[in-house]
């Protein structure tokens, strides 16, 4: 969803009942921004902000969100980085209320230059720079991560997010080749954390969201299926 969900199309899926709208992704990092110039000249959709406007951007965005919802939506920004320090500035943003780190996004671009999934190759460091991040930070923190990635271990990137002190796990439950979710991630992630779960991937109507749920996620969250700016079904109803 990259390039798609600015403050205005968070404003409009606020209004059809989510507890939480997030921004991005956005590249924080020099190297990470560089990456995303160079996934936009092939002709993907991306936001390319210059690192030193970032700030005062994503404020504008979450400011904006807030006003338009009588600040009755939390707001979370996702951030492409590999490092503690830009994420523990963005939280500085009063109208945020979660910094989530992107351990998740596949474009190679991104990957050979150590962002989105890339940060599940060395667990580690993820669970440093998460504990970094707890440590100085003054929102709540989510981490983004991907199912089914080859040479990676979900059970222990969970638990290092969860050890690290992380508010929220976010899965993206994809398992290539098929056209649902793999809720079976989201089982298993769930006998071994007793973070909260946020659980993503193929969830387009009531059916596929309640599986999602009674798989083990705490919540859900919708991308594609909102990508339009609408949704087609009733979350109170999951």
């Amino acid at each position: 969803m990259a390039g798609v969900t600015d403050g205005k199309f968070c404003s409009k899926m606020a209004k059809y009942g989510f507890d939480l709208v997030t921004l991005g992704g956005y590249n924080a990092e020099h190297e990470s921004i560089e990456a995303g110039l160079r996934i936009i000249n092939r002709g993907r959709n991306e936001f390319h902000v210059d690192e030193k406007e970032l700030f005062q951007h994503i404020s504008n965005e979450a400011r904006y969100i807030k006003v338009q919802n009588h600040n009755n939506v939390d707001v979370s920004v996702n951030l492409r980085v590999k490092t503690a320090n830009p994420v523990i500035t963005i939280s500085k943003i009063p109208e945020l209320d979660v910094v989530e780190i992107n351990a998740h996004c596949r474009q190679p671009e991104l990957v050979e230059s150590g962002y989105g999934q890339a940060l599940m190759n060395d667990t580690e460091h993820l669970y440093e720079m998460i504990c970094d991040i707890i440590k100085n930070c003054q929102k709540k923190v989510s981490v983004k991560i991907r199912a089914n990635v080859p040479g990676v271990n979900h059970i222990d990137i969970a638990k290092a997010v969860n050890d690290a002190g992380a508010h929220y796990l976010h899965v993206d439950a994809m398992k290539p080749g098929v056209n649902s979710a793999d809720y079976s991630v989201i089982r298993s992630i769930k006998k071994k954390v007793d973070i909260f779960i946020i659980g993503n991937n193929s969830i387009r109507d009531l059916r596929s969201a309640r599986n999602m749920v009674l798989s083990g996620a705490d919540g859900i969250s919708i991308a594609r299926a909102a990508i339009h700016g609408d949704l087609s079904f009733d979350l109170s109803l999951i």
